[in-house]
Formats: structure tokens, sequence, C-alpha cells
């Protein structure tokens, strides 16, 4: 294998390691499942509401903020678990710093909830009215983000292959398919918008091919991956463009 091949091969070990480190988290820890469930309705929410880009990102990063304080947690705790089965004081010290530093994240994502959702929610009925056609880079946005969520769901209740490399269900297919039914509602009153909709069907088609081919995931897999996709992605546009 050439040096470039063997980067590329440890490049996506890496990116495999650190989504199975994420899968881990969402199948053993509850809290997890729970923030990840908040996360894709706050997401969708967004969507009703006139967010502008700054207020976007202090969400998304409230978000992260959260998955990290957590994932850190469960990291800790099994590393001093590893070391010691018995009680002792520096491990309980340890497991309740980890365990603060969820819970400051957790408070910081309420007090960025409150700046942000407070003043919309004064009057929601006209806010959501007047923002119901969202733009479409946030629409799709959102769509792609959420797709990923419920990849990363779908697979920790499977368990079956690598985050990146097989298991059900494809996400590459998913993003590929995704990006073609965004593509489509897009260009959708655009005079060529059928030809740019057939261009970005064949680049998602062979996306999901090539995996196929590939040997890294089945055609049921890449099938209900593209169904994620595209389902996501319709219902986002359906109600908000």
């Amino acid at each position: 294998m050439s040096r470039e091949g063997r980067r590329r091969s440890t490049a996506l070990e890496s990116f495999n390691y650190a989504f199975q480190g994420l899968i881990y988290v969402f199948r053993h820890q509850r809290n997890m499942r729970v923030h990840v469930i908040i996360a894709i309705v706050v997401l969708l929410g967004s969507l009703f509401l006139d967010l502008t880009r700054l207020e976007l990102v202090a969400v998304l990063f409230a978000i992260t903020l959260v998955f990290m304080a957590e994932m850190l947690n469960t990291a800790i705790e099994a590393a001093v678990d590893l070391v010691t089965s018995s009680f002792d004081p520096k491990a309980k010290i340890a497991k309740d710093v980890a365990a603060g530093a969820v819970l400051a994240a957790a408070i910081n994502s309420l007090i960025v909830a409150y700046f942000v959702f407070a003043d919309k929610a004064t009057h929601p009925a006209a806010t959501m009215l007047a923002n119901v056609r969202r733009s479409p880079a946030h629409i799709t946005f959102i769509a792609f983000l959420v797709t990923v969520l419920l990849v990363v769901i779908t697979k920790a209740v499977f368990g079956r292959g690598l985050p990146l490399s097989g298991g059900l269900p494809s996400g590459h297919a998913a993003l590929a398919f995704s990006g073609w039914t965004a593509v489509t509602y897009l260009v959708s009153d655009h005079p060529y918008g059928i030809l740019a909709s057939a261009v970005a069907m064949i680049m998602a088609v062979l996306t999901a091919q090539t995996r196929v081919e590939a040997g890294i995931h089945s055609t049921l897999e890449v099938v209900l991956g593209a169904i994620l996709g595209i389902l996501i992605t319709t219902i986002a546009f359906q109600l908000w463009f």
C-alpha cells in the first residue's frame, strides 16, 4: 500500500474510533440518549423560529458542549473503574468532578436556550407564521445534522459494522440522497431543474453503488440509508420551505 493509501486508511480508522466512542456513549448512557433527543427537537424547532446565524451557532455550541462533557464523564468513569474497583476518595473526586462538568454544560445550555428562545417564545404564533418558510441553507443544514444523528442512533441500536464502514444504515448513502433531495427542492423552479436533479441523483446512486461494490455495505443497508436521507430531508422541506 502506498504512503497516501496508508494515510487515508489511518484517517478513516481514526474517524471510526471517534464515532465508535460516540455510539458507545449513546448506547450505554441514558443521559446521552436524552441529550441527543433534545438536540434533535431543538434543531427541528429552530426551523420555526427566526434565528440569526449567531444564535444558531450559540445553540450548536451549547449542544456540542453537552455532548463533549457527557463523553468525557463516561471516559473518566471507565478509566477510574479500570484502575480501582474499591472505594477510594480520590476516585470519588474524579467521578464527581466529571459529573459536575456535565451539570455545568447542561446549565450553560439552559442559559443559551433562555437568551435565544425567550423573546421569540413571547409571541410563538406570530413567530411561527412569519418564519415557516426558512432559508434553503438553514433547512438543508438542519436536515443533514438530523440525518447524521439518526444514523448514529440507528447504528448504536443495531450495533453492526463500524460507524464509517459497514453497519445499518449506510451513512454515506443517507447523506448522498439527502443532498439529492435538497437539490431537487432547491432547483424545482429553475429551467434546468430537472437536469440538475438528475445529475445529483446520479452522484448519489454512484456513492451508494461504490459502498456496495467495495463490500462495505449490503444493498439493504444502502437502500435503508437512502430512504432515511430522503425521508428526513423531504419532511424538512415540505414543512418549512
